[in-house]
């Protein structure tokens, strides 16, 4: 896949069977926690010392909106039932976890969200922007990462592997779900399910292709305000509404930049959120 490494492809198809499946980490190994505190989902996810998953856990929920944690104790409760999940899994008790804010988010109010982790029983190891995570993953020297979220599409612009530019604004996947509410007359819940399904694809991407067109606009404005001298060569796709079928096509074409969609999209920033944070010391077991 051009401008995926197979690295990240690796990584990433690691990262969605780790949902399902788990690895056992060596007697003494050294790991790495990450905490994905989205606006449609949390994800909790671990990798050990080779840098590939271990196990995580995903559960959708409503508690974070435009990167700002909105509902404290459901966040908080969802969390440690993630993380009491995964240490059963593993059989070890986790320590310490990163977390991320979205781009353009002051870092003092990333509190919320360490003091979400640190409910859990977890030290906060490191907290990053999210371009950053998505950026360790796919090796991003140079070009745009697009963050789509559950409520906004996030850009950042990367030169020398440093972002150098940072915006976010309303239109994510909430707005895609209520596109096909009022197309298809159907429920918010039903909405996101028909999202999901392969089968109706085709349906959604003709329902929602004005809202496509629109997340790529935003892009293609800020692209325009930043002016930078350097040609943008290439624009990354990540977050789990990227995961709509067609939609790099809608963004090359609207902005005329080579877009690229690597797999699995919505484990993207969860995965980099865990290799920038920092190594727990050895493990200790628990009971089964």
């Amino acid at each position: 896949m051009p401008g995926i490494s197979r690295e990240a492809r690796r990584a990433l198809k690691a990262a969605v069977k780790s949902l399902k499946e788990t690895k056992s980490p060596a007697k003494r190994e050294q790991l790495r926690v990450g905490v994905d505190l989205g606006t449609a989902s949390i994800i909790v996810i671990v990798i050990g010392e080779d840098q590939m998953p271990l196990a995580a856990e995903l559960q959708t929920a409503q508690v974070a909106r435009d990167g700002l944690v909105v509902d404290y104790i459901g966040a908080v409760d969802i969390t440690k039932r993630l993380v009491r999940k995964l240490e059963g899994r593993l059989g070890v008790e986790l320590q310490t976890a990163a977390i991320a804010m979205p781009p353009g988010v002051n870092p003092a109010e990333s509190s919320t969200h360490r003091h979400v982790v640190e409910a859990c029983g977890l030290h906060v190891s490191a907290v990053l922007d999210e371009p950053t995570a998505a950026g360790a993953v796919l090796g991003i020297s140079d070009g745009v990462v697009v963050d789509i979220g559950g409520g906004t599409t996030g850009l950042s612009i990367f030169e020398d592997g440093k972002v150098v530019y940072v915006a976010d604004e309303p239109t994510g996947g909430t707005h895609v779900s209520l596109v096909l509410m009022g197309r298809y007359g159907i429920t918010f819940e039903k909405a996101e399910a028909m999202k999901l399904k392969k089968s109706k694809a085709d349906d959604v991407r003709v329902a929602v292709l004005p809202t496509m067109e629109k997340m790529a606009s935003i892009v293609q404005r800020h692209l325009e305000a930043y002016g930078s001298k350097r040609p943008v060569e290439r624009i990354y796709l990540v977050g789990g509404t990227s995961d709509l079928k067609g939609i790099e096509d809608v963004f090359k074409d609207i902005t005329g930049i080579d877009t690229v969609k690597p797999p699995h999209p919505m484990m993207v920033t969860p995965l980099g959120i865990a290799l920038s944070g920092g190594a727990e010391p050895p493990s200790k077991k628990v009971e089964q």
